[in-house]
């Protein structure tokens, strides 16, 4: 099982080698390509995946038929439809990968067990998820008060590997741009 994984959890709550071993037992390595998509619109989310390397993206497309990012995971990252996960309706979203990712796979039946068996993880994924619950306060906030242009700068300057890793259609959706807009940003922050 992943070292990163395990130096993730202990950062968080710190975990013995024994534990670790029968959380590492509820996991299901996994690697797929570029473009591969772990979910479907329609489909039920049964699975939460831990990114270890490469990147992944949730998106819905709209009714324009436009695909609209609204969330990446990087190393390190869980990332999931909870709604989905949690009720086990269907979803409205898509996960994809942006570039070959390795991951870790922890299916909904599994997990209710891994807590069982482990309760320290209740904690692990308190603190989980109120890190991207606070990560997605501030990007609402960002998006009512930020111009479009300021949104770009202070992204930028926040993210920098980020915006040289993603490619800049990704990111234009993610910002609530046009390619063609990000484009203009980008040439008008280069000059």
């Amino acid at each position: 099982m992943s070292q990163t994984f395990q130096q993730h959890i202990d950062k968080l709550i710190g975990i013995g080698g024994k534990d670790f071993s029968t959380i590492a037992s509820f996991l299901t390595p996994l690697t797929i390509p570029k473009k591969h998509n772990l979910l479907t619109e329609g489909k039920t989310c049964t699975s939460s995946f831990f990114v270890i390397k490469g990147c992944l993206r949730m998106f819905f497309v709209n009714e324009k038929g436009v695909e609209q990012t609204i969330q990446f995971a990087l190393e390190n990252w869980w990332i999931s439809d909870y709604t989905s996960f949690s009720s086990q309706k269907p979803s409205g979203f898509y996960i994809q990968s942006v570039e070959k990712t390795e991951l870790l796979v922890l299916d909904h039946a599994k997990q209710e067990a891994m807590l069982k068996a482990v309760p320290g993880m209740e904690r692990y994924f308190r603190l989980v998820h109120q890190r991207a619950h606070a990560a997605s306060q501030f990007r609402f906030r960002f998006f009512y008060e930020y111009s479009r242009e300021k949104l770009y700068t202070e992204f930028i300057r926040q993210f920098p590997a980020f915006v040289q890793r993603i490619p800049q259609y990704l990111l234009a959706s993610y910002l609530g741009f046009t390619p063609e807009y990000l484009s203009e940003l980008r040439k008008k922050h280069i000059s």
